[in-house]
């Protein structure tokens, strides 16, 4: 588990101005080092200021290639590899044909602090919502209105105090009022017990530990109700490890989140007790599967600030986990993210594990006690590649997992396990991969399909109703680090240049990065582009090229940005959007 966040996160207090400005700088576009001509950088900043009285800034550097008529972009939520350099939000024109497609037309950076560690934002957009933004370090949600696209506008500031029951902000999902759900992943501020707003305590061994808890924003970013994930009465601390322990057990690390408002409910996959992991290169003790969380967490939000824990499930190890060196590789360690269908009479629900490297899915997510099932193993996709079975998944840092909105198709991002089995980095690389998952979901309580036995592990399984494997892109990056986190373009463009929402994706984005330095997962920094056939088949988008290099994919390694020259960059969540005034 090389790519498991490790070690305690330092709270930051930060922040805020309520100035904006706007003026006309030079910048230089250039990714080699070397010199080039000079381009006219047009600069705004919004300010926000916080409830702890930081005044924190989000300045626009619009380049050129930003201006004229509406249209689609990639938006890459960045850090730096210099920590002194300002985290940014990358703006990528997204425009099938533009001329500047692929080009980074503005670069929003943060301030006043450094080291946010940019995360995740919500897995879709749709017009009108705000875009949630992690500092997953920092303890930090930033929220910005994106009606003036490519401009970016702070409009909200969530920092460590207003959510005192939860670290490491990771996941969000925006409801139909535009106010969103958010995930945190450790435990409270402080080490002790902690209340919530609906009253409830819970006892936490303190920050990046547990439990963590899911936070209800408002439009702002301010926290409207912070909601125990936890169980009052404990869970078994024979499965759900804590250090230091804490009075009652715990396995609640959410991590991923889905929600289905027509059927009422919240998703949220446990992750991991990030700060109790070893350090990448340290032997995996003995127990250290206890620290790998198995379960599932299922919540009535029909009060949207106070949701109800209607069940918590677990997810159990398949037949591979009998050839792992160490349990902690077991098909069902580390459930990272879940995904829902969308259509009202699915009700199943898939989920993927991280260190365990498969798909679990049940037919009945709103069942009193939903019944998981293996059907997939990533060990299948690997064959596709390596046809010897050398690299299996276990330990293959499983990551971006999401339905399609038609509910036919399943894509899913691995990060790669190279160091797991001691192979070469260009060997166990990572990958993204598409599963036709339409059979499944149609038999409904009645499907079939369980990866049960070891040859159902690595050639996918019998029953009729397992998902087809429709395509995999193997992404060789030979550094310690791969493809973690992607996201679907669901906007179809017309010919008089308007978007709309689609069902039907025609391609993804995924980018190569996970969490540097101590946490391992550096990757080479690049965002590529593929292309999604009627029949689930991907090809890399060659495109959608690097406005330096000329090669396929957006490479953030570069030493000049349009805010400055400073060096490599390293995005991590990704988002399409599309201008305002564009979009239907």
């Amino acid at each position: 588990m090389r790519h498991l966040f490790w070690g305690r996160r330092r709270l930051v207090r930060r922040a805020v101005v309520a100035t904006a400005a706007a003026g006309l700088v030079t910048g230089l576009l250039t990714g080699s080092g070397q010199a080039a001509d000079a381009v006219a950088v047009t600069m705004s900043t919004t300010s926000y200021v916080a409830s702890n009285g930081v005044t924190y800034t989000a300045t626009n550097h619009l380049t050129p290639a930003a201006s004229g008529p509406g249209r689609e972009w990639l938006l890459a939520w960045s850090g730096p590899d210099d920590p002194a350099a300002p985290d940014f939000m990358a703006v990528i024109d997204a425009t099938r044909g533009s001329a500047h497609y692929g080009e980074i037309v503005n670069t929003v950076t943060m301030g006043p602090g450094t080291g946010n560690e940019p995360h995740h934002m919500q897995y879709v957009w749709h017009k009108g919502d705000q875009i949630y933004a992690s500092g997953i370090k920092s303890d930090t949600t930033f929220v910005f209105d994106s009606h003036a696209l490519p401009a970016l506008k702070l409009i909200g500031v969530n920092d460590p105090q207003d959510t005192a029951c939860g670290t490491m902000p990771d996941a969000y999902t925006v409801l139909k009022d535009k106010t969103a759900y958010g995930t945190f992943v450790g435990g409270p501020n402080v080490t002790g017990p902690c209340t919530y707003t609906n009253g409830q305590v819970r006892d936490g061994n303190g920050a990046a530990g547990s439990p963590g808890e899911v936070v209800h924003f408002d439009k702002t970013g301010k926290t409207l109700a912070e909601i125990p994930v936890a169980l009052a009465q404990g869970e078994d601390p024979n499965q759900c490890a804590n250090i230091p322990a804490i009075p009652k057990a715990t396995c609640a690390n959410p991590h991923g989140v889905a929600v289905r408002e027509d059927l009422g409910i919240m998703v949220a996959s446990d992750f991991t007790e990030t700060r109790s992991i070893p350090k990448p290169g340290t032997p995996l003790p003995d127990g250290v599967e206890k620290l790998a969380r198995q379960t599932v967490r299922v919540f009535d939000i029909k009060d949207e600030n106070n949701p109800k824990l209607r069940s918590i499930s677990k997810v159990s190890d398949g037949p591979r986990v009998s050839q792992e060196w160490n349990k902690a590789f077991g098909e069902s360690r580390v459930v990272m993210e879940t995904a829902l269908p969308n259509k009202r009479n699915h009700r199943g629900a898939f989920v993927s594990t991280m260190a365990g490297g498969a798909i679990f899915y049940t037919p009945d997510i709103m069942a009193k006690h939903p019944k998981w099932r293996e059907i997939f193993d990533d060990t299948t996709a690997y064959r596709t590649f390596h046809p010897d079975g050398s690299v299996t998944g276990g330990g293959d840092n499983g990551s971006w997992l999401m339905m399609s909105p038609d509910d036919r198709y399943l894509f899913h991002t691995v990060m790669g396990s190279s160091t797991t089995y001691g192979k070469p980095l260009d060997v166990s690389t990572g990958m993204v991969y598409v599963l036709d998952v339409r059979k499944l979901l149609a038999d409904g309580d009645k499907a079939a399909c369980s990866i049960d036995r070891l040859d159902e592990a690595y050639r996918g399984g019998d029953e009729p109703d397992c998902p087809a494997l429709t395509g995999v892109m193997p992404i060789n990056d030979p550094t310690d680090g791969g493809p973690h986190w992607g996201t679907m373009d669901t906007f179809k463009q017309n010919a008089m240049g308007q978007y709309r929402d689609t069902d039907t994706v025609s391609r993804i984005a995924t980018s190569n990065y996970f969490i540097a330095g101590s946490f391992g997962g550096g990757g080479d920094h690049r965002i590529c582009m593929f292309n999604l056939d009627r029949k689930g088949r991907l090809s890399l988008d060659t495109t959608f090229r690097d406005e330096n290099t000329g090669q396929a994919c957006v490479n953030m390694n570069r030493q000049n940005w349009p805010h400055g020259s400073y060096g490599n960059g390293r995005a991590h969540g990704l988002l399409f959007v599309v201008s305002d005034k564009a979009l239907r």
